[in-house]
């Protein structure tokens, strides 16, 4: 996980040098939305099945 944080931090600075403050805001929050969703679909995963994270 610590690597997938490094790579899309090094774009979105990337994107903020070349292509405009805008488009690494916008980068970043559709990062966002997708850790979100895969957050919830892991969540509900591991409410159905039962399983308890320590």
């Amino acid at each position: 996980m610590n690597l997938l944080l490094a790579i899309v931090a090094i774009v979105a600075i990337v994107l903020l040098v070349t292509g405009g403050f805008v488009q690494s805001l916008n980068f970043l929050l559709w990062v966002g939305i997708v850790l979100a969703i895969i957050a919830a679909i892991v969540f509900l995963a591991r409410v159905i099945t039962g399983r308890r994270s320590i």
